[in-house]
């Protein structure tokens, strides 16, 4: 019903993602295609794609207004998706989670205080805490029986000081793939209560679940911990509509969505969202759930093949199991390289353009993330260069 084949005679030219692959290497040919920069190479669902063709046959394109039906879009979107039901008063529209994660620093801490984040992070976190004049205090994940989980024991203690205010969290994981369990979002929340730091959680791949694992919608852990919780959603990660720029900032705390709007205002002077945008959120969480439902076997597909290749035949790289997003994390310290040399090993020997695991930070390093979200004879086709090149050395 739904085309994942390569996106052939498609103009790549305006694309983030295979600019930054030139600069790389000015010599890659038109069969390399990247995959770093987490937006797919697939087609627009054409749910969506129909739809904005119909809208803009009618539409004035003048300064808008967000509709009805777009709040109640979202809302029946994050209640039939993940049980959580949400008032239309709660949804605060952005131009992107990047942006809102600037503005929560901005809104709930001061220039000086601690911002706790868990490391390999996604490299926004680190700029929205540095650029705002705020410390990066790290809890970083830790490695147990081949899984990443949270150090609670050091998180505690950084809880305990009470210059650390804000704490962005990320769920599902990016880079390393975790589904929070229950259990573990259960034992986080009790100790962000205690503590009574503000959390920030970005669930921005939240619908890319695989295996059939539920997600866990931070507020609904704890009734308590959600009066001090902003949840960071949009249909971009879900949809491959993140040139669209449209996101939903959820705040049920009346006090903390007064705050969060006006930091936005500071900071971007009220810039609404794009009318368009808007039109594709609610064509994505009204029409395109089939789509999306038909994508995740693709990508748990892909995740699989490509477990099964590194393991049997490029034994110096070590991939854990994503759970959820379409992102995989390769632990490639076993081919003996610093990341310097890693990284050109990959782009001028294997033509293979990842995201460098350094930019997640100090525990990235040695390590690579690789978007899986691309059909499967381009991630055979960069498989098998990856293994020509190991062997070659």
């Amino acid at each position: 019903m739904y085309d994942f084949t390569p996106l052939n005679g498609l103009d790549r030219s305006d694309s983030s993602k295979w600019e930054l692959m030139r600069k790389q290497n000015p010599h890659t040919g038109p069969d390399i295609v990247p995959l770093s920069v987490a937006d797919m190479e697939f087609a627009l669902a054409p749910e969506i794609r129909q739809g904005l063709m119909e809208y803009l046959e009618t539409v004035v394109p003048g300064y808008g207004n967000l509709s009805p039906s777009y709040y109640s879009a979202v809302c029946s979107w994050m209640t039939k998706r993940h049980n959580w039901n949400i008032d239309p008063q709660w949804i605060v529209p952005s131009n992107g989670v990047v942006p809102a994660l600037f503005h929560c620093v901005d809104a709930f801490s001061e220039p000086g205080e601690g911002v706790i984040i868990m490391p390999p992070a996604y490299p926004p976190f680190y700029r929205a805490v540095t650029l705002n004049r705020r410390k990066t205090t790290v809890c970083p994940l830790v490695i147990r029986n081949g899984r990443y989980e949270m150090d609670f024991e050091l998180l505690k203690t950084l809880l305990d000081d009470r210059n650390n205010t804000l704490l962005l969290f990320c769920s599902p994981h990016n880079p390393v793939g975790r589904v929070w369990e229950k259990a573990e979002l259960e034992t986080f929340s009790g100790l962000c209560l205690k503590s009574g730091v503000t959390v920030i959680s970005d669930e921005i791949h939240n619908d890319l679940l695989l295996d059939k694992r539920p997600h866990l919608v931070l507020p609904e852990i704890s009734a308590e911990l959600a009066e001090k919780t902003v949840v960071c959603t949009a249909p971009s990660k879900t949809f491959n509509t993140a040139g669209f720029q449209t996101s939903n900032i959820i705040i049920s705390n009346p006090h903390l969505r007064k705050k969060y709007q006006e930091a936005a205002q500071r900071r971007s002077a009220g810039v609404e969202l794009n009318i368009i945008g808007a039109k594709a959120c609610e064509l994505a969480y009204t029409k395109a759930e089939p789509w999306l439902d038909a994508l995740l076997p693709v990508l748990e597909a892909n995740r699989d093949f490509t477990e099964t290749f590194i393991a049997s035949r490029i034994p110096g790289i070590k991939v854990f199991r994503t759970e959820g997003t379409y992102l995989q994390w390769w632990d490639c310290r076993g081919l003996g390289m610093d990341s310097g040399d890693l990284e050109r090993f990959m782009t001028e020997k294997a033509l293979l353009f990842l995201d460098e695991g350094y930019i997640f930070g100090q525990e990235g390093r040695g390590f690579e993330r690789i978007n899986l979200a691309a059909p499967r004879p381009i991630l055979e086709e960069a498989l098998s260069r990856l293994e020509k090149a190991v062997k070659g050395r």
